[in-house]
């Protein structure tokens, strides 16, 4: 479910960057989290296993992937973990429950934030959050904050951009 090959590699780049995600979502507990693009479930599992008061929904396209990200949940006893099969911006349609029920929608996808955020934003409650981890030379936009998180352990960051419904 991933190109890192070494178990120091996967701890750095999935499970703890996947960490630095609890850094930018809003404090108050319970919180309702999607994952948009949940692949492999990062950062998703990660953040879920990490913080219990975290309700999770992973949303992923691939069925190799559901079935993956089903299995994960069974054998590490997350029922309460939600797994929808389908494209993002269809399920949403398709599935009221779904409509305007999650504090945060969280995605490690890289590419147009203005494509990522018109699929995630029907997912938010209002006054909700779409929180992208951001390539090291992202920036902020109008509308769309840029939030740094130092890296525990090196002298690197992370940075996340974030945008309120």
């Amino acid at each position: 479910m991933t190109a890192l090959d070494t178990a120091p590699a996967i701890v750095r780049d999935l499970f703890i960057d996947s960490l630095l995600f609890l850094k930018v979502l809003p404090q108050r507990r319970p919180l309702a989290v999607v994952d948009i693009g949940a692949g492999a479930g990062i950062p998703g599992l990660p953040m879920r296993l990490a913080d219990p008061a975290l309700t999770l929904c992973l949303v992923e396209s691939r069925r190799k992937r559901v079935s993956f990200l089903r299995t994960v949940c069974r054998e590490l006893g997350l029922a309460d973990v939600a797994v929808v099969e389908g494209r993002a911006e269809q399920i949403v349609q398709e599935d009221p429950a779904l409509n305007e029920v999650f504090d945060v929608a969280v995605s490690r996808a890289v590419g147009q934030i203005d494509r990522l955020s018109s699929v995630a934003l029907p997912y938010l409650r209002p006054g909700g959050a779409l929180i992208v981890s951001a390539s090291p030379d992202g920036h902020g936009s109008a509308g769309v904050d840029l939030v740094t998180v130092p890296t525990p352990g090196t002298r690197g960051s992370r940075r996340f951009l974030t945008i309120k419904k």
